[in-house]
């Protein structure tokens, strides 16, 4: 017999800690380098910015297929821990590694042949359409690093060992941020790539990371044996993982959505309105990010002790991560409604960005008092089986309040309004997370508490 995993036994509180900060230490070094990308390129030329900008619904598409399958593999193999089923918990951990390749296979084909079409649909600059087919190219066709990379991270979160997806995330993005300027800008004895640069050092880092990650596996994480001996894809377990995966996906693609409709309306009254939007999306990273990291130590300890049958383990967590996440969320209003001007600096805004930029990013920033607890809840959801109530809300909030809401308004009021759309979806997301969360509290905790009181 196996010793019980600590997501079983830890005291809750500091089980999270022990989870959740190395995911969000690895997440805040990824939004460090998000910033740090788009800085260098910039300085290529504007359109150079360009291309790398409409190469975004790509890119994460494809980072939505990948960690909408990790939640899935998550999810279920941490369950299957919990229920000490630690022969299905290693097929299924075969299986995340076999949908990794997968993907990847997919997204290499589109990526050699669909590139250019992809930009010219976009644009008829022949510039930012060369530029972006060279970007996006290079990373789909070496996009197995991103796949195994993140296949690797979610093994390790599964099982509790989240310090070492830490390792993983901070290599790659670490990477990225070291050779971006030696590879754009031909420093060392490097040939000056220019926007195929960043698309090098992405996918470089990317590499090492999922390199890192099967190390670390295979040394580090001893509840699970991947093997590919005998190995045939079992269509039960695909179903199970994408059961909570697919939503997952399409959760993470609904960004791209909202993304581009709202560009479309800002667009409408000035380019810079555009700007004002793509710079607040890199600055909200920073408080986004270790909330979703704190997200990503939660699910397994939900899944695990919903598979052990613990219910109040499960609670305590919620309640917990709830308290965290609002608290981060508290922090990084204070810092958008006090130092706005300072923030769009670092993109040294023009008066005239900063006169549209400093109203927005304050008036946007209150939705923050919201999101941390509509977050914690799409973890509950995803960790029970349910991923399709975390779809719901997403979609709920993005596309049938937000976007409509910020185009009545943008008629009504002009620019002015249309950054309280914000505020709006996610007031009423809180509505629409609170009658699922109890809905899944009836359907799978109150069931749990019953059996343990028989």
């Amino acid at each position: 017999m196996q010793q019980e995993n600590k997501m079983g036994v830890m005291p809750v509180n500091r089980l999270i800690l022990t989870m959740s900060l190395p995911m969000i230490l690895s997440m805040l070094v990824q939004a460090l380098y998000n910033i740090v990308d788009s800085m260098f390129v910039s300085r290529l030329s504007e359109n150079a910015l360009t291309a790398v900008s409409l190469a975004f619904p790509a890119q994460n598409l494809m980072i939505a297929v990948a960690t909408g399958t990790g939640v899935g593999v998550n999810a279920a193999l941490s369950r299957s821990l919990g229920e000490r089923n630690f022969d299905r918990a290693n097929k299924i951990a075969d299986h995340a590694v076999f949908l990794a390749i997968a993907s990847y296979a997919v997204f290499a084909v589109l990526g050699l042949f669909f590139s250019r079409q992809f930009f010219l649909w976009q644009t008829d600059i022949e510039e930012i359409v060369d530029q972006g087919t060279d970007y996006l190219r290079i990373c789909t066709l070496f996009s197995f690093g991103l796949f195994l990379e993140i296949a690797c991270e979610r093994l390790l979160q599964s099982t509790g060992k989240t310090i070492y997806s830490m390792y993983t995330q901070g290599l790659g993005a670490i990477i990225n941020i070291i050779f971006d300027p030696i590879m754009i800008f031909g420093l060392f004895g490097f040939p000056k790539m220019g926007v195929a640069g960043a698309a090098a050092a992405t996918v470089f880092g990317q590499i090492l990371a999922a390199v890192l990650g099967i190390f670390l596996n295979k040394t580090r994480n001893q509840e699970i044996h991947v093997s590919f001996r005998g190995f045939r894809p079992n269509s039960e377990i695909i179903r199970h993982i994408y059961s909570v995966g697919i939503p997952s996906i399409i959760m993470s693609s609904i960004g791209s959505v909202m993304t581009f409709g709202m560009n479309k309306i800002l667009i409408g009254f000035t380019s810079t309105a555009t700007a004002v939007f793509g710079v607040y999306f890199k600055l909200q990273s920073f408080v986004f990010m270790p909330v979703f990291g704190l997200n990503n130590g939660t699910v397994p300890i939900i899944a695990y002790n919903y598979g052990a049958a613990k219910p109040d383990r499960i609670l305590k967590t919620l309640k917990l991560a709830i308290c965290y996440a609002v608290g981060i969320m508290l922090i990084g209003f204070a810092v958008f409604q006090l130092l706005p001007d300072k923030l769009l600096l670092i993109f040294e805004a023009s008066e005239n960005m900063l006169s549209i930029g400093v109203p927005a990013l304050r008036i946007i920033s209150v939705s923050f008092l919201f999101a941390g607890y509509c977050i914690v809840c799409s973890s509950m959801f995803q960790a029970l089986g349910h991923g399709l109530l975390s779809l719901l809300v997403s979609v709920f909030r993005q596309l049938l309040v937000l976007l409509p809401s910020a185009f009545l308004l943008s008629k009504i009021g002009g620019l002015d309004l249309v950054w309280y759309s914000f505020p709006i979806a996610e007031i009423c997301s809180i509505f629409f997370s609170t009658y699922f969360l109890r809905h899944v509290y009836k359907k799978e905790i109150e069931p749990l508490k019953r059996r343990g009181e028989n």
